[in-house]
């Protein structure tokens, strides 16, 4: 058996070691893997493992002998799907190993930026000591409104850190999530979007990548926001526009962004659309690591295994996201 990990940057040890000890030949390929090196790579794997790599049409149909493949993380965006399925291949994700480390992360850093960490630190690094000017106020989250656009499992474990843990007010966007649903999570149910950014202090997206939510937060969404709102993602970068996004934090029209992810990664100081909002007091760039804790890990490699050897041995793959594209496929899977 010959199985591929790509994005052999993100180090999973477990994953490496527990297919050794399977006697498996593992292959480990590097983030960014030109498409023609891919399709040779695989040509005679068995099994395929990605994270951020995009596993092509042509890649799939390059890989003659592929029983499976396994996105170790959630977002499937980067998988053609339809093509997987065409070959009767299998796809399968790990929905369920961060959704409270990813919580915990979007929280930090809308705390992190509502008492002004960024700005004091950096100041305490360049002078040693500061006064209670007023340039270094900060703010409350007791008594502030959050805003969620999004209200699955994350964005609900956020609602309960802010609401019941800060007393904040929360309010909720998400057309598939019921008022009932909300409520019980300690969520006001809104309707409409651009009403629900007015009246908050805080928003966090947690929301799944489409075709309808592409973009969802765009010029006129922005628009919308308190000069003093503070606006986190650590769920897909598409989702917000990203020029208009760095648009509004260069012109002052945003209190404060927090972001984990981007539309095209790794960020970089140079050439990359949104390097202007390097070095700003008020924005934290994090490298899309708000899932990468000790325990989160734990789970992500043990899960990813058991998928690996129900795949290697023949068995239907469990899938456990309720992705409608996962959940369209019906061969070689079982859904638990």
């Amino acid at each position: 058996m010959k199985v591929i990990r790509t994005d052999r940057e993100l180090e999973c040890p477990g994953i490496d070691a527990g297919l050794r000890a399977r006697g498996v030949e593992l292959v480990t390929l590097p983030d960014g893997i030109p498409e023609a090196d891919l399709m040779q790579a695989v040509t005679d794997a068995d099994l395929l493992l990605m994270c951020y790599t995009p596993i092509t049409a042509r890649v799939i149909e390059a890989a003659s002998r592929l029983k499976g493949i396994v996105k170790y993380g959630v977002g499937v965006d980067a998988i053609d799907i339809p093509a997987a399925m065409r070959r009767g291949i299998p796809v399968v994700n790990v929905p369920e190993y961060a959704e409270e480390t990813v919580a915990e992360g979007a929280f930090a850093l809308m705390i992190a930026l509502a008492k002004r960490l960024p700005a004091i630190t950096s100041a305490m690094s360049r002078d040693g000591w500061i006064w209670p000017e007023q340039l270094w106020l900060g703010r409350d989250i007791s008594g502030a409104t959050l805003g969620l656009v999004g209200c699955g499992k994350i964005g609900r474990s956020m609602a309960r850190m802010a609401g019941q843990g800060f007393r904040a007010r929360v309010l909720g966007f998400d057309p598939g999530v019921d008022a009932a649903t909300m409520h019980a999570a300690g969520v006001e149910k809104a309707d409409d979007l651009r009403a629900m950014l007015r009246a908050c202090d805080f928003i966090s997206l947690h929301c799944v990548l489409n075709d309808k939510t592409r973009g969802l937060i765009g010029k006129a969404e922005l628009a919308c926001l308190k000069p003093s709102a503070i606006i986190i993602n650590v769920s897909r970068g598409a989702l917000i526009d990203e020029r208009a996004l760095v648009e509004a934090v260069v012109a002052g029209r945003i209190g404060g962004v927090g972001l984990d992810v981007y539309s095209a990664e790794p960020l970089s100081k140079s050439g990359h659309p949104m390097r202007a909002l390097f070095d700003r007091d008020n924005v934290i760039l994090f490298p899309h690591l708000t899932f990468f804790t000790h325990e989160a890990m734990r789970r992500l490699e043990d899960d990813t295994l058991a998928r690996c050897f129900e795949i290697l041995e023949g068995r239907p793959v469990i899938i456990r996201s309720h992705d409608p594209r996962l959940r369209a496929q019906t061969l070689g899977v079982l859904f638990g």
